[in-house]
């Protein structure tokens, strides 16, 4: 599949047109994003080729002011007259839309003024042959781990690219282009005890740093393997170990709270937990947006604010929020380069995984989670979970059909350690997370 049609130089030029044409049009403020992107997504089950799919994708997407009133239309044709057309659509938007004080584009003095080269972009020409080839390879290998694997559910190879660009009428323009990648397989193990399903993957902007297929392969089988046998456990009061790509989306629930749209419409469980401890004194979470080839690296965020990279978790305290103009305006602080989001969290390890299985002691390991029982405003946690049984800091069985329950509040404050088992295919960079104390229910 060839490249890009635009380079970003054509996209920040097309910015430019429709900042110009919102002027012509009596727009008082705008803000304009461009993108396009294409990838390709592989997919073998059992030897065979599934699915081969191609994308390729552009949008613009505009949003006008006039005064505190808002309109935003978007579009996927880059004709100068679908642009301007858009302009006119999200104007007429804007005429009917209430004023809100809080609404315009950021301060300008908050601006990024410096685009430093954070290594985004590694272009891959993957042929599709090569695709099903690496595909093929990564089935093969969680297959061939046992005979007792006796069904997948696929290997796949997929490759994406983008490129965008955004511009505001206070006279910011910012462009760049990523690449990601990843190679992934899920099967299925099978004995007299019933069957088990896991999966790996690997996900990367550089080919080059991606695991080997057959690496990845072989982790989805083996992981697929050790739940045999899985069982129930008694219902009690345990300390609890999150696998790493499961801390990931603790860490997530953690990053909800704290953002600004939460904030400001008090549905999170840390409302004013600024200067407060949130976390015990083992965790320190940086927020990262320069890391290079870092999967949420940005030099400003999604309305061109400078990123900055900051402590927001310092030995368990909470530093700062993530806030955009509109939400920092809500709550009278400052935008801190957060529109669209966290960046590359990066939370410190305090001992490998093997230490952390030894604190445990006695307890459960947690490696998947099922359904979605986290309430928000409350903190409230309760999850169907699997994974293994510790005894003596020793896995000694898997588990199934339990249930996790806690309050997110505290179990972020009973964290005992955070693994060096750290996944690189994440914009989050975290271990294991080790909690002190959980409730599961088993029998």
């Amino acid at each position: 599949m060839s490249g890009f049609s635009f380079s970003e130089q054509q996209l920040t030029s097309l910015v430019g047109q429709v900042l110009d044409e919102a002027r012509k049009q009596g727009a008082s403020d705008c803000e304009v994003d461009i993108s396009e992107s294409f990838g390709q997504n592989v997919n073998v089950r059992l030897g065979d080729v599934e699915t081969i799919e191609y994308n390729r994708d552009k949008g613009m997407g505009v949003t006008v002011f006039l005064g505190k009133q808002k309109g935003h239309a978007s579009t996927s044709d880059f004709s100068a007259q679908a642009l301007a057309d858009t302009v006119k659509a999200a104007l007429a938007i804007a005429r009917y839309t209430a004023a809100d004080e809080y609404a315009g584009l950021p301060d300008k003095n908050l601006l990024a003024t410096h685009f430093p080269d954070l290594d985004l972009y590694h272009p891959w020409d993957l042929p599709v042959e090569d695709a099903i080839r690496i595909a093929t390879e990564c089935e093969d290998a969680a297959r061939g781990v046992d005979p007792r694997i006796t069904n997948s559910e696929g290997g796949s190879a997929s490759t994406h690219a983008s490129r965008w660009a955004y511009g505001n009428s206070l006279g910011f323009v910012g462009a760049g282009t990523g690449s990601r990648y990843g190679v992934s397989a899920a099967v299925i193990a099978e004995d007299e005890s019933g069957m088990q399903r896991d999966y790996w993957y690997t996900s990367m902007r550089d080919p080059k740093d991606l695991e080997p297929a057959v690496i990845v392969g072989r982790k989805a089988g083996e992981r697929a393997l050790r739940r045999l046998g899985a069982r129930r456990v008694k219902t009690g009061e345990y300390p609890v170990l999150f696998e790493a790509s499961l801390a990931s989306s603790l860490l997530g629930n953690w990053v909800n709270a704290v953002s600004g749209s939460s904030l400001y419409r008090k549905s999170s469980f840390l409302l004013d937990s600024l200067g407060k401890p949130v976390f015990s004194p083992c965790v320190t979470i940086v927020d990262d947006p320069f890391l290079k080839k870092g999967l949420g690296s940005g030099a400003f965020d999604a309305e061109g604010v400078a990123t900055q990279r900051r402590t927001v978790i310092d030995a368990g305290v909470q530093q700062g929020y993530f806030l955009s103009s509109y939400s920092a305006r809500k709550l009278g602080m400052q935008s801190t380069g957060n529109a669209g989001g966290a960046h590359n969290l990066i939370v410190t390890p305090t001992a490998s995984f093997d230490e952390l299985l030894a604190e445990l002691g006695t307890g459960l390991l947690v490696t998947e989670l099922l359904g979605h029982g986290t309430n928000m405003v409350t903190g409230d946690y309760s999850r169907g979970a699997a994974g293994f049984w510790v005894e003596n800091g020793q896995i000694q069985y898997p588990v199934e059909e339990i249930t996790v329950a806690g309050n997110l509040k505290n179990m972020f404050l009973n964290v005992v350690g955070v693994g060096s088992d750290i996944q690189l295919s994440s914009s989050r960079r975290i271990g294991s997370l080790l909690i002190s104390g959980m409730t599961v229910a088993g029998e």
